[in-house]
C-alpha cells in the first residue's frame, strides 16, 4: 500500500504539467503564510502569543481561537493577516444565501457569464467587509481586555486615529492579497486555493501540538508523568479512528437512480439510458460547526454582563454553565449544528428545480413519478441522510472539547482529534488528491483514491 502511494506521488513529477501546477501551489502557499507571520508595525504581538499559548492549555480560546487557527495564527502574532481568508469566505456564503432567497440574483447565478458577476459581488462585499472587521479589530487591540479576557497588558503602542487607520488598510490588503492568491491556486495551481490557505494555516499548528504532546509524556525531573504509553497507543488508535470515519463520511454519497427515455429534439433522436444522482451524506460540510461555535460565544458573556449589571446572580450563574467546556454548552452546540445542517441543506438543495429538470430532459427516478412525487422523495431522502451526517458532525465537534475536559489534554493536541480543523484538513487532502488524480488518469497512471487501472478501484457508497 505504501509503495503505491509512493510510486503516485513520483507519477506526478513525470507530467510536467501537474509539476509546474504543484510547485506554482506550493510557492503562492509559502507566500500567504509569510503574509500571516510578517507583524503590523505598533503592536506587540509576542505578549498576545504568549496569552493565546496559555489559554490553548485550557479550551482553546473559543471562538477567537478558532479564528486564529484559521488565519494560521496570524491573529495571535498581530499579523498582516490577522483577518485571514474568512471576510471573503463570509462574503461568499452571504451571496449564496441571499441568491437562495433573492429571485433577481438567483436568476442572475443560472444566466451566461452571470456567475462571473456574483463572484465580482463577493469580492466587492469582501472589501467591505474587510474595512469593518479591520477597524473592529484595531480598536480591539487597543482594548485588548476587553476582547481577550484575562489578558493584562498593552498591545498598541502608539494608539489614536492615524493608528487605527493604517491597520484597518493593512489588514484589508492582507486579506485581498491573499484571496487573490487563492484565486491564482484554484486558476493555475492544483486544488481549491481558499480552502488550501485555510489547511496550510491548520496544518501550522503542528509543531505546536509536537510541542504539546511531547511535554504530555515527557516531564521534568521529579514530575510524575500523567500519561504513560498506553495513553499514547490509545490516542494514535482513536487518532486512525477518527480519520478514517471523517472520510468515510465525507466521500459518503446515496446514488438516487435515474432514467432517461428516448426523445426527439429537433430533427435528431436522443437515445436514452440510465445514470445515478449523487446525494452527499455530509452535504453542509462543516458549516453548521462554524455557524454554531460563532453564535454559542455569545450566551456567556452576554449572561456575564447582564447578570452583573441588574445584580441578578441567577444570570451570572446561568453563564458559567455556557463556557466552552460545560455540558450544556456542549448539548446546545449539538442542537445548534442540527438545526443549521438541515438549514444550510433547505437553503442550498433545491429539490423542486431538481424534480423540474429531470421532467424537461425526459429523465425520472425509476418507481416516482415526475414532478411533485419527485421532488417530494428526495426532500425525504435527503431528510433522511442529512439527518445521520448532523449526528455526525455533533459527535466530530464536541471531541475536542470532551478530551481537554475528561483528560486534561492539550487543546492543541485534542483539536486534530476531531471539531473544524480535521474537517477542514480531511476535506480539502480528499479534494486536492482528487484532482492530482483526474490529471494522473487521463495518461494512464494509477491514481490515489482508485485501486487499480484505469481507476477501477472500489468506491465507497453510503446507504440510507
Amino acid at each position: 500500500m505504501l509503495k503505491n502511494i509512493v510510486n503516485t506521488f513520483v507519477n506526478c513529477f513525470k507530467i510536467p504539467e501537474l509539476k509546474d501546477r504543484i510547485f506554482f501551489t506550493l510557492i503562492l502557499l509559502a507566500i500567504c503564510r509569510l503574509i500571516s507571520m510578517l507583524p503590523l508595525p505598533g503592536l506587540d504581538g509576542q505578549a498576545l502569543q504568549a496569552f493565546f499559548d496559555e489559554i490553548a492549555k485550557k479550551d482553546g480560546g473559543g471562538l477567537l481561537g478558532m479564528y486564529s487557527m484559521f488565519t494560521g495564527g496570524a491573529l495571535e502574532r498581530c499579523g498582516i493577516g490577522s483577518l485571514g481568508i474568512m471576510p471573503y469566505i463570509s462574503a461568499t456564503i452571504i451571496i449564496q444565501l441571499l441568491s437562495a432567497v433573492i429571485p433577481q440574483l438567483s436568476k442572475l447565478a443560472r444566466e451566461e457569464g452571470g456567475r462571473a458577476k456574483i463572484i465580482q459581488y463577493g469580492r466587492y462585499l469582501t472589501v467591505i467587509l474587510c474595512l469593518g472587521q479591520g477597524f473592529v479589530m484595531a480598536m480591539a487591540w487597543e482594548n485588548p481586555e476587553k476582547i481577550f479576557q484575562g489578558f493584562n497588558g498593552q498591545l498598541v503602542q502608539d494608539p489614536g486615529l492615524a493608528y487605527r487607520l493604517q491597520t484597518t488598510l493593512l489588514l484589508t490588503t492582507g486579506t485581498l492579497l491573499m484571496m487573490w492568491l487563492g484565486e491564482q491556486i484554484s486558476e493555475r495551481g492544483i486544488g481549491n486555493g481558499v480552502s488550501l490557505i485555510i489547511t496550510v494555516g491548520i496544518l501550522a499548528r503542528v509543531p505546536q501540538t509536537v510541542q504539546a504532546l511531547w511535554e504530555m509524556f515527557v516531564t521534568p525531573e521529579g514530575i510524575t508523568a500523567k500519561f504513560n504509553l498506553f495513553h499514547g497507543i490509545a490516542l494514535v488508535l482513536l487518532l486512525l479512528a477518527v480519520v478514517a470515519a471523517v472520510i468515510a463520511v465525507t466521500q459518503a454519497q446515496r446514488k438516487i437512480p435515474v432514467q432517461y427515455a428516448q426523445r426527439t429534439v429537433g430533427r435528431k433522436v436522443m437515445q436514452g439510458g440510465s445514470s445515478f444522482m449523487p446525494l452527499k451524506v455530509n452535504y453542509a460540510g462543516v458549516m453548521p460547526i462554524i455557524f454554531a461555535q460563532a453564535i454559542l460565544m455569545f450566551p456567556e458573556k452576554l449572561l456575564g454582563m447582564a447578570g452583573q449589571a441588574m445584580d441578578v446572580k441567577f444570570l451570572v450563574d446561568l453563564s458559567v454553565h455556557f463556557r466552552e467546556d460545560q455540558w450544556v454548552h456542549m448539548g446546545a452546540l449539538a442542537a445548534m449544528i442540527l438545526f443549521f445542517s438541515y438549514f444550510w441543506v433547505a437553503t442550498q438543495f433545491n429539490e423542486v428545480q431538481i424534480a423540474d429538470d429531470l421532467k424537461k430532459y425526459g429523465g425520472y427516478i425509476p418507481g416516482v413519478r415526475p414532478g411533485g412525487a419527485t421532488s417530494d422523495y428526495l426532500h425525504h431522502t435527503m431528510s433522511r441522510i442529512t439527518l445521520a451526517g448532523a449526528i455526525f458532525l455533533c459527535v466530530i465537534a464536541i471531541i475536542p472539547t470532551f478530551m481537554t475536559r475528561s483528560f486534561g489534554i492539550n487543546y492543541y493536541v485534542s483539536q486534530f482529534f476531531g471539531g473544524t480543523s480535521l474537517l477542514i484538513t480531511v476535506g480539502v487532502v480528499l479534494d486536492t488528491m482528487r484532482m492530482m488524480e483526474s490529471h494522473l488518469l487521463m495518461r494512464h497512471y494509477d491514481g490515489f483514491l482508485s485501486g487499480g487501472k484505469g481507476g477501477k478501484g472500489p468506491r465507497l457508497r453510503g446507504r440510507f
